[in-house]
């Protein structure tokens, strides 16, 4: 089996920071839909304002660039790790996310939990996960870079203290340290598939054979570092290439992104099977993604294929 004839779920990858040309080599790759988590940008955010437009770009003009290459698009939305500190900023993204999770697309909280493990992340990490509790939407985690198994573990154990079922957290950024814990426990267990740091594929092959595929997905976490928003389409077919089943590679690529964040409602698999038009005369505020007199790109492009 070809991982051509699959198709792919990217359920973290911060397009935003990425161009037009790797939403064509998304989609030409066999990705039809991606989850984007709010982030930090790089450089810190110093107003709430600032945050506000960025979420407004992750549920309106992103979701629309994503379109016009024939994938669609959803996000999590919520206040990350390491803004959480400025502590001035984050009571004022608090006060928007309930403005914005219930837009449509928005299938999560996200990405929130720790990055140094301080006292105003830990603040802003519960408050956070009551919100989705209110809400009834899944949960999606960022394991912290330093200390990850002690940080990884506290992560699990304040959303069993706050009463969320683990069938709907999915915890992001595992490796071969916390990756038994994880499913053990009855979380979702995602790996970012990132050169040289967080997993390789290679390694992510080991894993799928010592642990099989329930609970397990992969994503790219492309951002605006060194990243590969391929990273999903290659893992798959490095997968199929070492001898792991079809079955197990569509349940990490696809399948189990699908049913842990379809519980939002907002994701369907509807949303996508059926032929996509792409159509780039249309324009969100007046603006395109054409630049300089290029030709719109005008077609149907079909789904048939094996999922």
């Amino acid at each position: 089996m070809d991982a051509q004839n699959l198709i792919f779920i990217d359920p973290h990858i911060h397009c935003i920071s990425r161009i037009t040309d790797d939403y064509e080599a998304l989609r030409a790759n066999g990705v039809v839909a991606v989850i984007e988590p709010a982030f930090w940008l790089g450089q810190p955010r110093t107003e709430a304002g600032s945050y506000k437009d960025y979420l407004s770009m992750l549920v309106g003009w992103e979701r629309f660039r994503a379109s016009q290459f024939g994938i669609k698009h959803y996000c999590t939305v919520g206040l990350n790790s390491k803004e959480a500190n400025n502590e001035y900023l984050a009571e004022g993204v608090m006060e928007l996310l309930p403005l914005f999770a219930t837009k449509e697309g928005v299938v999560g909280i996200g990405e929130i939990g720790y990055d140094d493990q301080t006292p105003l992340e830990d603040k802003y990490y519960r408050l956070q996960l009551e919100l989705a509790k209110e809400l009834d939407l899944p949960v999606q985690i960022h394991t912290p870079h330093r200390d990850k198994k002690a940080g990884t573990g506290r992560s699990m154990d304040v959303c069993i203290e706050h009463g969320l079922d683990p069938s709907k957290v999915i915890v992001d950024h595992n490796n071969e340290e916390t990756v038994k814990e994880v499913l053990d426990r009855g979380f979702w267990a995602a790996f970012s598939i990132y050169p040289s740091t967080k997993m390789g594929n290679e390694r992510m092959v080991e894993i799928v054979k010592k642990y099989g595929s329930e609970r397990i997905m992969i994503n790219s976490a492309a951002d605006w570092g060194i990243s590969d928003p391929l990273a999903v389409p290659k893992t798959a077919a490095l997968m199929l290439e070492r001898g792991i089943s079809i079955e197990q590679v569509k349940d990490v690529t696809y399948n189990n992104a699908l049913a842990a964040f379809g519980q939002s409602g907002q994701m369907k698999e509807e949303d996508w099977l059926q032929d996509t038009n792409i159509d780039q005369r249309e324009r969100f505020n007046g603006n395109s993604v054409l630049r300089g007199g290029r030709d719109p790109r005008v077609e149907k492009l079909s789904n048939n294929i094996i999922r």
